[in-house]
Order: C-alpha cells, then structure tokens, then sequence
C-alpha cells in the first residue's frame, strides 16, 4: 500500500482522485488546495507519490513541483493538466515530474499513471 499525496484546488477533482486511489488499496495520506500547501505536506507526510494540477492558486504545480523535487529528488509527482496545456506540460516533465493526466480523465488512466511511478 503506497501513502498518495492529492495537489489539487478542485475539491470536486481531490474528490475522484481520492476514490480511485483508495479504490486501489492505497491511503491518501493528504489532500492539498494549492502548491504552497502541497510543499509543506509533502515535506511532513513524504508520501511515495503525489497527483499535482498544474493549475492552481497562490502557487501552481510547476512551482510546486519545483520546491519538492528541491527537498527530494526522488519524488514521484504525476501531473494532472487540462487538454491544451501542453507547453506547461513539457514543462514539468523537464523538472521531473514521472507521469501526466489529462482533464477529464478516466480512472484507468490514474490507475496506470499510480502503477508507472509506484513501480519505478
């Protein structure tokens, strides 16, 4: 069982994600609103991965992204983006980001992502 962190300000998208996780036999060890929340989670709870939107208030994923890898490069962050995105995208996965999903998304493809970067 993996401890999942949630980055999202969308309670609605913490909501799905947190189901699907959970579904899977995982904990959801944190739920985070914006990417100045998702650094001091993850810093106290270090979880084996982490879903980050790339849109959010006061500090966005990318930033987010950035001052967690700097705490830990190992992290595993798997990026959650809205279709049109693309240049953020390249983006995170230049500064380490492992996986990305695209709004809306089904839950095979969370499944997949959590495989990909759980087993890595």
């Amino acid at each position: 069982m993996a401890k999942i962190l949630i980055v999202d300000d969308s309670k609605m998208s913490r909501r799905m994600l947190k189901t699907i996780i959970e579904g899977l036999g995982h904990e959801v060890a944190g739920e985070a609103s914006n990417g100045g929340e998702g650094v001091e989670l993850y810093k106290q709870l270090k979880p084996d991965a982490v879903t980050m939107d790339i849109t959010m208030p006061e500090m966005d994923g990318i930033s987010c992204l950035k001052e967690i890898k700097e705490f830990d490069a190992q992290a595993k962050v798997i990026m959650v983006t809205a279709a049109g995105q693309s240049s953020k995208l390249m983006e995170a996965l230049k500064h380490g980001a492992k996986e990305f999903i695209c709004k809306p998304y089904e839950p095979e493809q969370v499944i997949n992502a959590l495989k990909e970067v759980l087993n890595k």
